[in-house]
């Protein structure tokens, strides 16, 4: 049993390195820098993790030579929640206060032998992979229902089931034993499980040129529809371009997919792939937004509306509230609406 827990946690190290190795060159990628960094702390981190939490290091060697070990392994959970959300959040960006974060988990763990007898100590060892699983797993399905890269959609329900299943597996295996450590059959399927994630997801990732995952997301509202090679595509489209355009279909609040979908008779995976295929977007509410914040952006232009409240307008365009809007359009522009409206009018 020995030697094929070796095995496969060497098997499972390769894996790791072959994906950094693949990563490396992107590391200064002008849009996804910040999915590489991630994507290779994160496989570097669970490298260690992987030769760490064998049963022989675990068993043979004292805490303290376990420290860095554990430390990194430790942080690993706060990397895989930022890695969940680089891959799958667009506009993600890595600041200052993650890396301080991963730094106070991996001091946390690496000096876990200091407070070994204190049961809370015990307590946060166990809760932190936990709470950063969570919120991985949060930011995994929080957009999928927009999300309109169909690669991508399926990498989720892969994150998401195999993520969830091993993260549950594990926690529960290692509450279970009396020093936290797992036992030899334990850990043999705790490496296998976590070669057959890594290897799918790498797989997903990776195949070819991270599987249309780095496609550039279109901020600007969609030109008119292109022609589609099918032509119930063609016909999706054409009605789509007639409802958000002339028929100001995004200025229904609360707009989603599914209704979207229903308005125009047709199925969300149709719908789903004109969209991003078709007009090039990767993310439903921000196709939307964007038809939404250019009205708003001509009307806030028009000296004939300069009477008229920057809230109607808000509301008009299909947004809910003010608060969201103004966080759109700042995002959008740089500028506040009042301060475009401003300058707009100047310059007319």
């Amino acid at each position: 049993m020995a030697l094929i827990d070796a095995g496969l946690r060497g098997a499972l190290v390769a894996v790791l390195i072959l994906v950094v190795l693949v990563l490396l060159p992107h590391w200064r990628h002008p849009r996804h820098a910040d999915l590489v960094r991630t994507g290779i702390a994160l496989s570097l981190s669970s490298a260690v993790q992987a030769v760490s939490a064998s049963p022989w290091v675990e068993h043979e060697l004292r805490c303290a030579a376990q420290a860095p070990g554990i430390g990194i392994s430790l942080g690993s959970a706060v990397l895989f929640w930022l890695f969940a959300r680089a891959v799958f959040e667009d506009g993600f960006r890595l600041r200052a206060w993650h890396a301080a974060l991963w730094a106070a988990v991996a001091l946390y763990g690496a000096t876990i032998c200091l407070w070994w007898g204190w049961w809370p100590a015990f307590v946060l060892l166990r809760a932190l992979p936990i709470a950063f699983a969570a919120l991985g797993l949060a930011a995994v399905v929080g957009p999928w229902r927009v999300d309109l890269v169909e690669k991508r959609r399926r990498l989720r329900g892969l994150v998401v089931g195999g993520g969830a299943s091993y993260a549950v597996v594990m926690v529960a295996l290692r509450i279970g034993s009396p020093d936290g450590a797992l036992s030899g059959a334990a850990a043999l399927g705790d490496v296998a499980m976590l070669l057959t994630l890594t290897s799918l997801i790498a797989w997903q990732l990776l195949r070819p040129r991270l599987s249309g995952l780095w496609d550039e997301a279109v901020a600007a509202p969609p030109p008119p529809a292109p022609p589609a090679e099918d032509p119930q595509d063609r016909a999706i489209a054409a009605a789509l371009a007639t409802l958000m355009g002339e028929g100001r279909g995004y200025a229904q609040e609360g707009l989603s997919l599914a209704s979207l979908a229903e308005r125009l008779g047709t199925p969300e995976y149709r719908l789903r792939r004109v969209i991003n295929q078709g007009l090039g977007h990767r993310n439903f509410n921000a196709f939307v937004n964007g038809l939404r914040l250019a009205e708003a952006k001509r009307r806030l232009a028009d000296p004939a509306e300069r009477s008229l409240p920057v809230l109607t307008i808000a509301l008009d365009v299909g947004f809910g509230s003010i608060g969201p809007f103004n966080r759109a359009f700042k995002a959008d522009t740089g500028l506040t609406p009042t301060e475009f409206r401003q300058k707009a009018l100047a310059d007319s």
